[in-house]
Parts: C-alpha cells; structure tokens; sequence
C-alpha cells in the first residue's frame, strides 16, 4: 500500500510542475503576442454597470402587450390579487381566532404570547441597532467607494428598512397565529378526531404563507410599477440588504434562544425531578416561547427574505444577461404574473 502511495506522488509530482510552468509562460506573455489575438469590435461590448444591482435601470413596462393588455397593466392586476391574497390570510386569522378553546388553555396560549411579545420586542430594539451599523457600512460603499449621489443612498436606506420591517412584521404575524393556533388544537383534541387536529395547524400555515407571499409581492411590484426606473434598481438592492438583516438576525436568536430554554426546563427535571413540561417547572413558559421563536419567528421571517432575495435576483439576471429591452420586459412580467397567479391557485 506504502508503494502505491509513493508512485501516485512521483506519477503526480511532473504534472504538478507541467502546470506551473504553463501557468507562469501564460502570464508572462510579451505584449506583442498578447496583440495578436484580435480584440472584440467596440459595439457588441456589454455596458459596464458598477455598482451592482443599485445601478441598474428598469425598461418601460409599457412597450410589450399579453392578450391586449400593457405589462403594466398585468402587474397592477398582480397588486389586486396580493391584496386579495392578504385578505385571505387575515380571514384564516379571524376564523382560528374564533374557534373554541377552554378558558385554562386560553390564559395558557395568552401568558406564551407575552412571554413572545416581550422578546420580539427585545429582537425589533436590536435590530434597530444593527440597522445603524449597516446604514454606516450603506453609506460608505455607496456614496463614498461607489461614488452614487445622495438621492440614490439615501433610498437604499430607506429601503433596507422596509426590508427589516417587513421580516419583523410576518415573524410578528406568525408568532401571534401560532399562540391562537396552539391552544385551539389543544381544545380540539379533547373530541379524540383526528381530523381538527390536523386541519388547525395546516389553517395556520396557510395563513402565514398566503399573507407572507403577497406582502413580499405587492411591496416588489409597487416598486417596479410606481418607482422612478433609474431608481428601481437601488431600491431593490436596499429591500434585499434590509430583509436579509431581519432574517438573519431573528434566526440565529430565535435558535440560540430555543436552546438556552429548553436546557433550562431540562436542568429543573435533573435536579428537582421535575417533567419538562410539568406546570410545576418554572422552566416551561420559557421554553414554550422559544419554541416559538425557533420555529415560528425564525422560519417565518427566513421564508420573507429567501422570496425577496430571489426575486432581486432573477430581475438582475433578467437585466444583464437579456440584451434587447423588449424580452426584458416580457421575462419581468412573465415571473411576476406567475408570482401572482400561484396565490390564485393556493
């Protein structure tokens, strides 16, 4: 076996040196030979775009038409069908909210919901805090490196807010539907059927999805349809920065929450032989929360970002690898009304 290793590395040890060598006589061409290779005519060369995403600048939606109506006018469609899509999760809300529960279970769910409520609170000051160090960093890449004027910065910091608050405010959502949720599944489970324990929680989930969706939505086309299309492109990027700083910030603490809890609990029954989910362990509360926000807030907010930072890139990629404007547009308007047409048919 040792002689077969040693035979690999002297079969290996020319090859190695055969590339170094290629390697330093392809970098060190003269430039007469580099001259040769004859360079590519001035007008097929792509616009350079510094700056990233910030700088890109949106085609008119206007000049293509699908079945006798504007690009423009499929998308502001696309804003009547986020709405309703909206509309839908709030109705789910309201009918979870309105089912029967015992009084013991609702003071329960209620007492988690606060424990919640207090560190979502905690998480949306830190974030604040955090979004400062980022609007520093915003500043300085944009406006000092990259040279962008004031107007264009300044949206991209707006816009990174609204992408925080956007991640804040479904993981906020999802984590009150999920308290309501609990005890009502808890309730009825006490009938010993199956199927509203099963329906209850799919009713939750339908809920946060639909209401996530259409918010990521109608904010992503209220930009292209309404923002000025020089500045479209730094209000995508500023969206992205802001909803990706959400979400990260609230899984990473939703999951090192979840465990601090739940080793706490686990402590209590070593050593005062205490079941973790006794009532009499002080623990529970604590733990019942942080499942909560490992599972809930995390993924909630985790689910916001993954939607915006994937439509940022596909509108990028549309942009800078399509050269003629007219397929830009079609290609925009096509995964949007796709977008759209998915909350039709959940």
């Amino acid at each position: 076996m040792e002689a077969i290793r040693h035979l690999s590395r002297r079969a290996l040890t020319p090859l190695v040196w055969l590339l170094l060598v290629g390697s330093v006589l392809a970098l060190g061409l003269p430039p007469a030979a580099q001259a040769q290779t004859p360079a590519p005519p001035a007008a097929v060369a792509a616009p350079a775009h510094s700056g990233g995403e910030a700088s890109l600048k949106l085609p008119d939606l206007a000049q293509a038409s699908f079945v006798g109506m504007t690009g423009r006018t499929m998308l502001q469609w696309g804003l009547l069908i986020c709405l309703l899509g909206l509309a839908f999760g709030l109705v789910i809300y309201s009918q979870l909210k309105n089912l029967p529960v015992h009084q013991s279970m609702r003071e329960i769910s209620e007492l988690i919901y606060e424990t919640c409520k207090t560190y979502l609170i905690t998480q949306g000051k830190f974030l604040m805090i955090l979004e400062l160090f980022i609007a520093v960093i915003i500043v300085f890449y944009f406006g000092i490196l990259q040279h962008f004027e004031a107007v264009k910065v300044v949206i991209i910091l707006l816009f990174s807010v609204v992408g925080i608050l956007g991640s804040y405010g479904v993981a906020w959502f999802g984590i009150r539907i999920n308290t309501f949720a609990n005890s009502r599944t808890a309730f009825a489970s006490l009938k010993g059927l199956p199927y509203p324990v099963y329906a209850i929680p799919i009713k939750a989930g339908m809920s946060i999805g639909m209401l996530l969706v259409s918010v990521e939505l109608f904010i992503m086309l209220c930009i292209l349809l309404y923002i000025p299309r020089d500045y479209a492109g730094a209000c995508f990027i500023g969206f992205a920065i802001g909803e990706s700083l959400g979400a990260a910030a609230l899984r990473i603490a939703g999951g090192i929450f979840t465990k601090i809890a739940d080793i706490g609990s686990d402590l209590m029954k070593i050593v005062f032989n205490i079941k973790e989910d006794d009532a009499r362990n002080p623990g529970v509360i604590a733990d019942c929360t942080g499942d909560n926000a490992g599972d809930s807030v995390g993924p909630t907010a985790d689910g916001f970002e993954t939607y915006g930072v994937t439509g940022v890139a596909l509108i990028t990629f549309i942009l800078l690898a399509v050269p003629k404007e007219l397929v830009q547009v079609q290609l925009l308007v096509w995964i949007f009304w796709c977008g759209s047409s998915s909350c039709v048919s959940s």
